[in-house]
């Protein structure tokens, strides 16, 4: 079946390797072969754009080799040739970064034309060629290999980050689609360091391309009492530093990352103040969040995260039913995930640099939550109330709970 294909290992299987990383899954490429050819092998094309074939047994990803030319505007505007002329050489000459642009013989034999295991060991992110600028898409794939492989110290090469720059000022970012912005953002959230992503993407000036919600934090200040760190935009970052601390879970990080998107909006006058941001936050997430069409599991803790945030942090200062409705409101009743989610966002907004420490209103809310899970409504139904009058009956039970719960903490019990 590939007797006699000219396969090479390409792109991140082999530079993971020279990392030190084990890899999760190899890519090939194809030399000297046909569409007609592969399918004659037992292959199943799956690529629409370009030819990428499914092994009949392995299920791993066989490439034909190809070349791009720029002919017209955004990532999508490439004309793309796929031969059996075309070599090796060529192929990796469209690629992104030199880590990128290797590949591996059937001996294990690298085949590094760019200098790709010589950046590996320097640690530096850089171009192939000038044709990097052709795609604006590189701008976020860099920034989201830089957060990747950040604890490794990699840098971008003085030269690489220019290059984004150039695309960032030419508004090449504006021709990127939701959907490969939200693909690239959902993968930077998923790496070890996601602050980087937009560190970097704002440093290149497409922060306010890409997301103009995130842009407008900057220079938005805060008490340096309650927040050292700097304006909204750092607070932004520190919290979703931390939140990376806490979870893997790119939903949680990307609420970190909203959860104050409203002070973007105080008018300059109010400032360090920062009046209603969480309801004028909770409309701007939503927005964003329809915009770049995230998954409902998304906008849905980022949006409940914005308008109620400080509710959690102000536990100790609110009424018990106050408290009952902020916890009926957050859904925390139900046995799923959900609020324990927004706690984890509350905490990673309420730590402190390096993510140390414990949210003791968290502890304060969950001993709420457990409070109203002890009333039991049988006893109520049995004495016959029903409708309107059993459910006034059962909050003012759990609200009397919370009372006592509440009562306690404050006390120091």
């Amino acid at each position: 079946m590939c007797e006699g294909l000219n396969a090479y290992r390409v792109g991140g299987c082999v530079r993971d390797a020279l990392l030190g990383i084990p890899a999760k899954e190899r890519d090939w490429l194809v030399v000297g072969e046909t569409p007609e050819g592969m399918l004659a092998r037992g292959f199943r094309q799956v690529g629409a754009e370009f030819p990428v074939y499914l092994h009949p047994e392995t299920r791993e990803e066989y490439a034909l080799a190809r070349t791009e030319r720029k002919s017209g505007p955004g990532y999508k505007g490439f004309e793309v040739a796929c031969s059996p002329e075309i070599a090796l050489e060529e192929d990796l000459a469209r690629r992104d970064l030199t880590i990128n642009a290797m590949a591996l013989d059937h001996a294990d034999r690298l085949i590094d034309p760019f200098g790709g295991e010589r950046d590996v060991r320097r640690r530096v992110l850089r171009h192939v060629s000038p044709a990097f600028a052709e795609d604006p898409l590189r701008v976020l794939r860099v920034k989201r290999f830089l957060a990747r492989f950040n604890y490794l110290g990699f840098t971008i090469d003085p030269e690489t980050l220019g290059l984004m720059g150039e695309l960032a000022r030419a508004g090449e970012l504006a021709h990127l689609t939701s959907e490969r912005v939200w693909q690239e953002t959902v993968l930077a959230l998923r790496t070890r360091a996601p602050e980087v992503f937009f560190q970097v993407l704002e440093r290149c000036g497409g922060l306010v391309e890409v997301f103009p919600e995130l842009a407008a934090m900057r220079g938005k200040c805060h008490s340096p009492v309650h927040h050292p760190e700097g304006d909204a935009w750092a607070h932004a970052m520190l919290v979703l530093r931390n939140a990376a601390g806490l979870t893997p879970d790119p939903v949680v990080r990307f609420a970190a990352l909203t959860h104050d998107v409203g002070k973007g909006a105080t008018p300059d006058e109010e400032l360090p103040h920062h009046y209603g941001h969480e309801q004028r936050g909770a409309v701007i997430v939503a927005a964003l969040c329809e915009r770049l069409r995230a998954p409902r599991r998304y906008s849905r803790l980022a949006v409940k995260v914005a308008a109620q945030h400080m509710r959690c942090h102000r536990v100790f200062e609110m009424r018990p039913g106050k408290v009952v409705t902020l916890l009926e409101h957050l859904g925390a009743l139900h046995h799923d995930d959900f609020f324990e989610e927004v706690l984890l966002v509350c905490a990673a907004d309420c730590l402190g640099e390096g993510c140390v420490g414990s949210y003791p209103a968290g502890e304060v809310l969950r001993a709420c939550v457990e409070a109203m899970r002890s009333v039991d409504p049988r006893p109520l139904v049995a004495s016959g109330l029903r409708g309107s009058r059993l459910g006034e009956v059962l909050r003012q039970e759990r609200v009397r709970r919370v009372r006592a719960v509440l009562g306690e903490m404050r006390s120091g019990g």
